[in-house]
């Protein structure tokens, strides 16, 4: 299953210093949709060198990331995380979605195109509070960790890709024009997607020119990067590692 409500993640590995209040807010895409909003950050995110838009799970922009937004805002990181149900479902009410929310019913009705309109919208919105020249990375789980991926062969302006527990199927022909450096963390035991098909996506994308780094934490489940799994405490530590360094990659490339 991927993280629900009650879910946290764990805490970075190096302190930014001081953090700015966490903003829920209301994004609006090009064609006038709506969304939810978080956005978390440095209290001078305008130092930053990288920046990161969260790309969530099937249940959208839940407590678990706008906890995460926060997280990378404690590394020095400003991030901003998305719903992905403004076109279908409106507003959360109260700027999150709750365990109660029908998703499977609005999954089914997002689209690559409605997906890449919002991101673009997030991308925006992230330099508008930050800088006009802002490198971002994606990072997304699960349902967001697919179209995470799916960015390195996408048209959008955005440096990096990251994506936990992703499935190769929703990728779909971007993975061979693939060309953004991509960090793939796969959970050995998900029994959602197998890790060979992980791995073989991995080498597609390579084909097509990506620089690909795949992770691969033996005996994981899906959704192990959680604070409530101290058995995963080491592998949550080397995912966050290998995070923070590609978005310090992406960072230092601009500079």
């Amino acid at each position: 299953m991927c993280h629900d409500p009650s879910s946290r993640p764990p805490a970075p590995p190096r302190a930014g210093g001081e953090v700015g209040p966490t903003d829920l807010f209301v994004l609006t895409a090009a064609d006038g949709t709506r969304s939810s909003a978080a956005f978390a950050g440095p209290a001078d995110p305008a130092a930053a060198t990288a920046g990161v838009v969260v790309l969530p799970d099937i249940r959208g922009l839940h407590p678990y990331y706008v906890a995460l937004a926060e997280r990378f805002a404690e590394a020095g990181v400003p991030a901003l995380a998305i719903d992905w149900f403004g076109r279908t479902a409106g507003l959360a009410d109260g700027g999150t979605r709750d365990g109660d929310f029908d998703w499977q019913t609005h999954v089914p009705q997002t689209t690559p195109g409605g997906i890449d309109a919002d991101l673009t919208a997030a991308v925006a919105e992230l330099r508008r509070r930050t800088r006009p020249d802002l490198p971002v990375v994606t990072v997304g789980f699960c349902f967001g960790g697919s179209h995470s991926w799916r960015q390195s062969g996408g048209d959008l302006d955005v440096a990096a890709c990251a994506g936990f527990y992703g499935r190769p199927v929703m990728v779909g022909d971007a993975a061979s024009r693939a060309r953004r450096p991509t960090l793939m963390l796969i959970a050995g035991a998900d029994a959602a997607t197998p890790v060979e098909d992980q791995l073989a996506l991995a080498g597609t994308m390579r084909a097509a020119g990506a620089d690909v780094e795949t992770a691969v934490y033996d005996g994981a489940p899906h959704s192990f990067f959680d604070r409530a799994a101290p058995e995963w405490e080491d592998a949550c530590r080397d995912a966050w590692d290998r995070l923070l360094a590609l978005v310090d990659r992406a960072g230092g490339a601009a500079s």
